[in-house]
């Protein structure tokens, strides 16, 4: 799977905004615990639909 394939834009997820994988998980969301210091292994434990990949 291509990098930016991992990033979804639909009209009725998330008020039209990017989210991961058709989820209704904000890229902005997890941009956010990002940069307040979570790790990896953090935003994996709080959503664990996640891949790593998607980090």
């Amino acid at each position: 799977m291509k990098l930016l394939e991992r990033i979804t834009v639909e009209q009725d997820k998330c008020g039209g905004r990017p989210s991961i994988r058709e989820m209704r998980i904000g890229v902005k969301d997890v941009l956010d615990m990002l940069a307040e210091g979570a790790t990896q292994e953090k935003v994996l434990a709080d959503f664990p639909d996640f891949q790593p990949e998607d980090i």
